[in-house]
């Protein structure tokens, strides 16, 4: 039985907040310790949210209790700190992101949730696949990421996002790289553009649920994808959804 279209929204946008983490954030709770000096988080909190005003993150090292920090405008001098909070579970990287060098991340052992926003001076990407913890993985306009063929083999990750800002696109060549990867659960791909058009890598995510993205394909792949997939939850296998576009 197929379900009114406007419950199949409410599904969607439970979904997409789940999958992206914030189905259980107060964001009204966040805003009332939200600070731009380390000296305001107290030593015992297991979580922060700091953003940078020149040098004003330093000392963020002291507080090896944080499991769930907001960073904003992360330079590579914040990151370096950031990398010796060995408890951290959840990690966001608020644009800008100023930092050239990712590898450091390997010491977050415990890192499950890691979300990076507008990237601008990294090109190597491969270090965060040796987060043996890491579940979630978000990009948001990553200037130099050319392919996703780093994420090739990426077995342990249930919940991919690459996208683009609200002003730029973010290119992916192909899905190729995502073919088969037995944990990928969501695929979230909003303000993207997919060069080759071909959805069928998503096929054989056996796991896959949600799938949340622009309109990355024709019609025809969706539809295709939506038979071998049926049970795959996404706007693009509606009718409703190519209606409003008079399609």
């Amino acid at each position: 039985m197929t379900v009114p279209y406007d419950t199949f929204l409410s599904l969607v946008s439970a979904l997409n907040s789940q999958f992206r983490g914030h189905d259980t954030r107060d964001w009204q709770e966040w805003q009332a310790f939200a600070t731009t000096s380390a000296a305001e988080v107290p030593v015992d909190a297991d979580r922060a949210w700091l953003s940078r005003v020149k040098a004003s993150h330093r000392g963020i090292a002291k507080n090896k209790r944080l499991k769930h920090l907001i960073a904003g405008a992360v330079d590579q001098d914040y990151l370096d700190e950031i990398c010796t909070l060995g408890g951290l579970e959840r990690l966001e990287l608020e644009y800008p992101v100023t930092a050239i060098n990712l590898a450091g991340l390997r010491a977050l052992r415990n890192l499950r949730h890691l979300s990076i926003d507008s990237p601008r001076n990294i090109t190597d990407f491969a270090p965060l696949l040796d987060l043996p913890s890491l579940r979630t993985l978000l990009m948001t306009n990553a200037k130099h990421m050319a392919d996703i063929t780093w994420l090739s083999g990426a077995h342990h990750l249930e919940v991919i996002g690459i996208e683009g800002s609200t002003w730029t696109d973010q290119k992916i060549p192909s899905l190729a790289p995502l073919a088969g990867l037995k944990g990928l659960r969501a695929f979230l791909a909003v303000s993207t553009r997919l060069d080759d058009k071909d959805l069928s890598p998503l096929a054989e995510c056996p796991n896959l649920e949600f799938l949340h993205c622009a309109m990355i394909a024709p019609r025809e792949e969706f539809e295709r994808l939506h038979r071998r997939m049926p049970n795959v939850v996404c706007s693009w296998f509606r009718p409703e959804r190519w209606g409003m576009l008079g399609r």
